[in-house]
This record gives C-alpha cells, structure tokens and sequence, in this order.
C-alpha cells in the first residue's frame, strides 16, 4: 500500500524535471531517473517535456511521480523509514516551490514556504 501527496499547478505552471533537478542538486539532494512512462531510463536521461510516470531514485529510495494536466501525485511506500518520507516531502516540496504550486493537505491546499515550514525534510532543505 502506498502513501500520497498531491501538487496542484495553475494552467502551464508545471516545472520541468531539469528546474526541480537544479534546484535540490543546489544543496546536495541528488536524483536519478530510473523509469520514464513504464520505460527504463538511464540515471542521468532527462524526461520529455510531456512525460506522465517517472520513477526517479534518491539516496533514501525510490518515489513514483504521476501527471496530469493540473497536478502531480507523488507515491511512496506506505512504510516507508523517515528518511525516504523525507525525501518524499523534499520532492513535494521542490515541484511546488519551483511551479508555484499549491500542496493539498490535510489542513486544505498550501504554498511551498508553508509545507516547508511543516514537513519534515531532509537536513540540506532546512533554512531561508
């Protein structure tokens, strides 16, 4: 069984994969593309611009990203340890921050600084 969380975009807000790439790289979060729409990708092969599944690998695991047209769930196993549901939440955040979207909560919907201030996230995205 797994766990999600879900990022909703304004029309044409979706980050591109190499934004959300740069922008955790930024603080040593690596990730690696693993799968792209069913398909097996190499580590560093960057995602269509139209892509629908990614499996992307970090450190702590992998996570499944799935897109629509307004939105991208993020899936993770549901017994996931703390330091892949940190970098689960590290992805959350990132496509929201870098898209302008809006995390759906518990709470309602959420900016990227409000979930960061409330997810637990791995050390390096900690801070300003």
């Amino acid at each position: 069984m797994g766990m999600e969380q879900t990022v909703t975009f304004a029309p044409d807000r979706q980050p591109s994969y190499d934004a959300v790439s740069a922008l955790l790289a930024t603080c040593g979060f690596p990730l690696q593309v693993r799968m792209i729409d069913g398909e097996l990708a190499f580590p560093d092969e960057i995602p269509s611009e139209n892509w629908r599944e990614l499996r992307l690998g970090t450190p702590q695991g992998m996570i499944t990203l799935r897109r629509a047209s307004d939105r991208i769930t993020f899936v993770t196993w549901g017994n996931a340890d703390r330091g892949l549901t940190q970098a689960w939440n590290a992805l959350v955040w990132a496509f929201a921050h870098a898209g302008a979207g809006q995390v759906l909560t518990d709470r309602g919907p959420v900016s990227a600084d409000e979930y960061r201030q409330a997810a637990d996230l791995p050390e390096c995205l900690h801070g300003g």
